[in-house]
């Protein structure tokens, strides 16, 4: 183990559990991690796959997360690879060849993907050494982030029966852990968790009119890295916009982004070029950058589960972090109506599914697992449908396991030659007009063209044979046309995939009374967030952590309820101080003999008046003074 860890990821020791972790994955044994974010889920999984013979195949939720994972073996020198929706399938095909007849250490998949009949052939062909299971949360309709494909993933399991099983995730109630496990089919697992209590971090909750305001006094505060959460994109440029304006350095980040912007500004942040990011919710999964100092939250997050793993950004280094939380009272308000606003009419999600069969022609049958670019503004304009409704019946559709919607994402376009050496010869001598064209690229990427795709860049084409990009494009998707190579150009819209066949929109089979459920069951959690938000003595991680169904009496000492609570404490220890120098003072001036309670107020001066009045009071009450017949005070 300590062999691995320190070759590949240079580290002398493991963290609290991933040895143990490890070890039970080693035994054989099905085994659930639950940690905190940053608590160095992977490895657990990464470690033992790398010790024994075989791949391991990952399964993960989101396109930006396997991508991110996969490079960052690749730049460890481990051979891994990610198949997802968008690819060509072709470029699917020798993926998935390499798994079976490769090096290939591990494969990273969507849900979705164990389902199809081509993985499932080729992965009995595999000698496969582990199954991951990441962000394990999605597995379950009591999680915040429900995907039913997970659900089917005990399906798969049964071809490789023998293979341990690790589902992972820094995210789970009680419910949440024990549906992880029936929905798994998991045989007698080993349960490992670590606590939910962050030491270095410190939460607060804070009720503001001027959001904004107490944010720039934060930052000003607060000096380092920073995350600033808000509910949509329109939001993120206007804070950003702010921050520019009092010279603290800061870019915006969402969705809408073309993916190009999005990694240029994601990693100006993660080098500190840039001081503070303001984002949606899509920021931030599978970011590892470990020294963020605050993650502030203008906006109530939906639930806790989602707070926690948002705020577990800041701090991973293990130095002093705040995640702080900004509200006021519409956004309490808001919160039941954002949830009520989730659930639009069963009738709305059915006409929107058959709109969506529609705009891409599809038979009532066909499309299972075909992608199509998707422009969510104008399908709205041209069906005539309701925005918001619209957007979250997509959301239903999604959950309910019929589409899957991916941002578009930085793919860099590939190239393969689907002819050989001779044929390629012949087909240049018979077409003299593309022969410098394909001399040129066999210049730039060499032999390896012909049965592998390689990563191209049109513009750097261009440039070498002078011609626009656009003519570029053309020139490759002709040959493509004409079977000399396949050409996967680099999609940076929004994919839409339909991952069944296309049902008659009056049969499609809504699970109708799952949906009323989670409806009653997000209700719940959101309650939740405002109980959190709006408590103003209990200490915010013994919040969390009963959340997480971890019940300590431990206070953590640094959130902003405990700091009051010490500082509370402090004043009443002060005062008591000062009551008893008081008592020890009027004695003393008595001693002389009885005084009037004027003189005394005089000599005495108390900076609070009935304080003091108090005090004579209690010291009349325990007869240690009283007045005489002239209404003088005496001993």
């Amino acid at each position: 183990m300590l062999e691995i860890l320190k070759k590949y990821w240079g580290y002398d020791n493991f963290r609290p559990l991933q040895t143990e972790i490890i070890q039970s994955v080693l035994d054989n044994r099905d085994t659930l991690a639950l940690m905190p974010t940053g608590g160095g889920k992977s490895l657990c999984f990464q470690v033992p796959a790398m010790i024994s013979e075989g791949i391991c195949i990952v399964v993960s939720p989101l396109i930006a997360l396997m991508q991110d994972q996969v490079q960052q073996l690749k730049n460890r020198n481990i051979q891994a690879v990610g198949i997802f929706s968008g690819m060509h399938k072709n470029q699917i095909d020798i993926a998935l060849d390499n798994c079976i007849y490769g090096d290939i250490k591990f494969l990273y998949v969507s849900p979705e993907r164990l389902q199809t009949k081509l993985f499932i052939e080729r992965a009995k062909q595999m000698k496969i050494n582990l199954l991951a299971i990441d962000e394990a949360h999605c597995i379950s309709q009591w999680g915040y982030d429900f995907r039913p494909p997970y659900a089917k993933i005990a399906e798969f399991r049964k071809l490789i029966p023998n293979i341990p099983l690790i589902a992972l995730t820094a995210t789970a109630t009680q419910e949440v852990k024990k549906d992880i496990v029936e929905k798994l089919e998991m045989v007698n697992p080993q349960v490992f968790q670590q606590s939910f209590a962050r030491a270095n971090l410190s939460y607060s909750a804070f009720k503001e009119d001027d959001k904004e305001r107490r944010l720039m006094k934060i930052l000003q505060n607060v000096q380092g890295s920073a995350v600033v959460y808000v509910r949509n994109r329109r939001r993120t440029q206007e804070v950003s916009d702010m921050l520019n304006k009092y010279n603290i350095q800061s870019t915006f980040y969402h969705a809408g982004l073309n993916p190009t912007e999005r990694t240029k500004r994601q990693e100006n942040w993660i080098n500190n070029r840039i001081r503070a990011i303001v984002a949606t919710n899509a920021f931030g999964m599978g970011i590892d950058k470990p020294d963020v100092r605050t993650v502030i939250h203008l906006d109530l997050p939906d639930t806790l589960e989602a707070y926690y793993q948002e705020a577990g950004r800041a701090g991973r280094d293990g130095e002093k972090a705040y995640a702080v939380l900004l509200y006021n009272q519409p956004d309490v308000d808001n919160l039941e109506k954002n949830v009520l606003q989730s659930y639009p009419a069963i009738e709305l999600i059915r006409r929107v599914y058959q709109c969506l069969g529609n705009l891409f022609q599809l038979a009532v049958g066909a499309g299972e697992f075909c992608n199509y670019d998707f422009d969510l503004i104008e399908f709205q304009r041209r069906f005539d449908l309701p925005p918001t409704d619209t957007y979250f019946a997509i959301k239903i559709l999604e959950n309910q396991g019929f589409i899957q919607l991916s941002e578009g994402f930085k793919n860099t376009s590939k190239l393969m030659l689907k002819v050989d050496n001779r044929q390629l010869y012949d087909f240049q001598l018979r077409n003299p007009k593309y022969d410098s064209f394909i001399k040129l690229l066999l210049r730039m990427y060499g032999g390896e063209l012909f049965g592998t795709f390689l990563n191209i860049s049109e513009a750097n084409i261009a440039k070498s044979f002078s011609i626009p990009v656009k003519d570029v494009e053309v020139w490759l998707l002709t040959l493509e046309k004409i079977d000399i190579l396949i050409y996967d150009k680099q999609k940076d819209k929004p994919q839409l995939t339909f991952l069944t066949p296309r049902f008659d929109f009056r049969e499609l089979p809504l699970q109708e009374l799952e949906i009323k459920k989670r409806k009653e069951q997000n209700l719940q959690k959101s309650k939740s967030v405002k109980h959190y938000a709006e408590q103003p003595n209990r200490c915010r991680t013994q919040l969390l952590l009963e959340y997480f169904n971890e019940i300590t009496d431990a206070e953590c000492g640094i959130c902003d309820n405990c700091l009051k609570k010490k500082k509370q404490n402090k004043i009443e220890v002060e005062d008591k101080v000062g009551e008893e120098a008081g008592r020890l003072k009027i004695k003393q001036l008595l001693q002389n003999g009885a005084m009037s309670l004027t003189l005394i107020t005089q000599i005495m001066q108390p900076v609070n008046q009935s304080k003091f009045q108090e005090i004579i009071r209690q010291m009349i009450g325990n007869e240690e003074v009283k007045f005489d017949e002239e209404g003088r005070l005496s001993l």
